[in-house]
């Protein structure tokens, strides 16, 4: 018998399957690797400043998606900077926090990092642009970037804890490590 009708429904699920695994493979690829997009944020004092344009002489970057509304984002931040300066003086790491906070929250960025004394750098998405170029659907969301300016690992929420995590994996970017969880 020349048609099988089973047999189409399992071509179908063949390729199908073949179809996502070829997507899912092909976008871990660029998820890992790939290079901070181009996007204007503001500083807190108002100027605009390019994406592009982070960098931290070769040595590892954070970058941290937050919010003043976003409570475990305020406390990995607050937790983070107790350690900051240790992270810094062993690693050479760079934070930079972006506030995601619309129109109606945005004059509460700079009291609040005033208050806290961040030393990260802060930058404002007002309108999200670099939020979404990041992909990032929720906060806190945090980024680890090489000496490259590559995304090596990225972190979705907080729990007491993740910050250590963070951090030795900021020791392995920081010695040319893989941060590849095996």
């Amino acid at each position: 018998m020349l048609f099988n009708p089973n047999f189409y429904p399992m071509k179908n699920l063949f390729i199908t399957v073949v179809t996502l695994f070829f997507t899912f493979t092909l976008h871990a690829q660029t998820e890992s690797g790939r290079k901070i997009p181009a996007v204007e944020v503001k500083k807190l004092d108002g100027t605009n400043f390019n994406t592009k344009d982070i960098s931290n002489n070769g040595k590892p970057i954070i970058i941290s998606f937050w919010a003043t509304w976003c409570t475990p984002c305020k406390k990995e931040l607050n937790t983070i900077h107790d350690l900051y300066d240790d992270w810094k003086a062993e690693t050479g790491v760079k934070l930079i926090a972006v506030s995601i906070d619309d129109a109606r929250n945005i004059q509460k960025v700079a009291p609040y990092v005033n208050g806290r004394n961040w030393e990260y750098e802060v930058y404002i998405d007002p309108n999200q642009d670099f939020k979404r170029a990041m992909n990032v659907n929720n906060v806190p969301h945090t980024f680890l970037l090489n000496g490259n300016g590559e995304v090596v690992y990225q972190h979705n929420s907080y729990a007491e804890g993740d910050e250590l995590k963070l951090y030795e994996l900021v020791k392995k970017v920081a010695k040319g490590e893989s941060v590849e969880e095996k």
